[in-house]
């Protein structure tokens, strides 16, 4: 943020707020979403919860402080302020996430696919990238959507902020959730309840007060995804490969990330401006992912059906 802060291209500010950034970012988050993972056990879903709590909490408010900030004091020494709060909050991270068992680094392979070998991993991928697809459309064009029905911008710009908001509070909720019914039942039910929310609601959503009813849904849906993905890791690899599991897991995120909004865009341009399309499109995706979910669940529990797991 320091080096973004004196840069004076569109290529250095890249180099520097995106690439460089983007893999400390990456180098801080991985440690802390991998370590509940480790500690806990049984209840491994609610210390998840709380540590990607964090994650929806931090979002919101530092979206805020950066607003007030470039408007008091412009974009540069904004940019220094957001770099100072990174480092005193990673600083408490660094001196407080310690992995249960330390790895020695001999011991660790430059490119670990470990994993892999797991066939519960590769169902899991399958989970997460597909996923991911559809995950970013509802925050994405909700703004957008509500401004066709005529809300006033000002209410539709608030809609993905509250849809953020609400996720936390679906974090925690899932986070007890898979202690009590089990992670990979509630894997399945989030993946598929996001698929419905979409299909069931957004794409009714023709008033503002529906379309509110659909972005708290989402939220809570959306949330507990998130949660129940990353707390099903340690099930389908084991605890020695949580670490690798996580980086290749978010790897196939990236995909979903890059394509699923442009995709959606191309969709609502060739329908003309009609959302129908895109909504349908991210309701498949997400009951496709469901359906993944439903085979990695038998593939642990076997024809087992009322069964906590």
């Amino acid at each position: 943020m320091m080096m973004a802060s004196i840069s004076n291209s569109i290529g250095l500010l890249y180099l520097t707020q995106g690439v460089i950034s983007g893999i400390g970012s990456s180098l801080a988050w991985f440690p802390c979403i991998s370590a509940p993972q480790q500690w806990f056990s049984t209840r491994r879903g609610l210390a998840v919860s709380v540590s990607y709590m964090g994650s929806g909490i931090g979002g919101l408010v530092l979206s805020n402080i950066i607003r007030v900030s470039i408007e008091s004091v412009g974009v540069q020494y904004s940019l220094r302020i957001l770099g100072f709060i990174q480092l005193v909050l990673l600083g408490i991270a660094f001196l407080t996430v310690k992995p249960l068992n330390p790895i020695k680094g001999e011991q660790v392979p430059f490119i670990d696919i470990s994993p892999f070998k797991s066939s519960k991993f590769w169902i899991l991928a399958a989970v997460h990238g597909i996923c991911n697809f559809a995950f970013y459309i509802p925050p994405a064009f909700v703004p957008s959507y509500a401004t066709t029905l005529g809300i006033k911008k000002a209410i539709s710009s608030n809609m993905a902020a509250v849809l953020s908001g609400v996720m936390v509070v679906g974090k925690l909720i899932s986070g007890l959730g898979n202690d009590f019914f089990g992670r990979s039942n509630m894997l399945v039910f989030y993946t598929m309840m996001c698929g419905v929310v979409c299909l069931a609601v957004w794409l009714n959503a023709h008033t503002e007060s529906i379309l509110w009813v659909f972005v708290v849904l989402f939220g809570l849906t959306g949330g507990g995804y998130v949660v129940s993905v990353s707390s099903v890791i340690a099930e389908a690899v084991g605890l020695e490969m949580i670490e690798s599991a996580n980086g290749w897991l978010f790897f196939a995120w990236i995909f979903g990330g890059l394509l699923g909004q442009p995709v959606s865009a191309l969709i609502i341009d060739h329908d003309g401006g009609s959302y129908t399309g895109a909504i349908i499109f991210a309701g498949v995706l997400f009951i496709a992912s469901g359906v993944a979910a439903v085979v990695l669940r038998f593939m642990r529990s076997g024809p087992k059906l009322f069964v906590k797991i």
